[in-house]
């Protein structure tokens, strides 16, 4: 009993620690969700795509800016991506705000806080650098360094989080950096790295931090 006693009692003091140092409440199934709404998106993205090719659409940053909507599927694209990103940050916040109820810890906190900046921080200067990609009409490389820049945006905000992440983002990096050898098939590494690899990794982490 005694040292049955002891293991539980290591265990509640690596619980705590982990809460007074890492931000633990972070949605897997919030996770799922961004990727089932990425995989839409791609879907979404093949249709636009094969709909510019039978226009004969020239994908410069002059058409992006330029071309009416309706023929314009750089910005068709675009505006899916947004959307896509701005349902998972919604999900993202209002699950795991649910989840920290659950288990009586806030949603603001110095560890959460932490988490966003580090998060931010390398996604902040992919952002630039993408746009620099697409003011020099380096399209094809849009899809891979967005990829890059994300997984090294979750593996630095790894640390202040779920395990889980650091492995999304070097599967997300992984992928991007593959595509730079495909750039015909950015589309398609985009679905891969932001669809499938949420939902993998998502689920993984449903199953064994959200269940408790």
């Amino acid at each position: 009993m005694d040292a049955k006693n002891a293991l539980d009692d290591l265990r509640e003091i690596r619980s705590l620690m982990d809460r007074s140092t890492r931000f633990i409440s972070l949605s897997g199934l919030s996770g799922v969700l961004a990727g089932v709404y990425a995989l839409a998106g791609a879907v979404v993205g093949v249709f636009i795509i094969k709909n510019a090719n039978r226009m004969g659409y020239k994908d410069t940053l002059d058409a992006l800016l330029t071309t009416p909507w309706e023929r314009n599927p750089s910005l068709q694209i675009l505006v899916t991506a947004a959307i896509v990103l701005l349902l998972a940050v919604i999900t993202a916040y209002f699950l795991t705000k649910l989840k920290a109820a659950k288990h009586k810890q806030k949603i603001w906190t110095s560890q959460s806080i932490r988490l966003v900046v580090n998060f931010l921080v390398p996604l902040q200067i992919g952002a630039f650098f993408t746009l620099a990609l697409i003011q020099y009409h380096l399209l094809p490389l849009v899809a891979p360094s967005m990829l890059v820049f994300y997984g090294l945006a979750c593996i630095n905000a790894s640390k202040f989080t779920i395990g889980t992440v650091k492995y999304l983002g070097l599967s997300c990096a992984a992928l991007g950096l593959i595509n730079t050898q495909f750039l015909g098939y950015g589309l398609y590494f985009w679905a891969a790295g932001f669809g499938l690899c949420h939902i993998i990794y998502g689920t993984v982490m449903y199953l064994k931090y959200d269940r408790k």
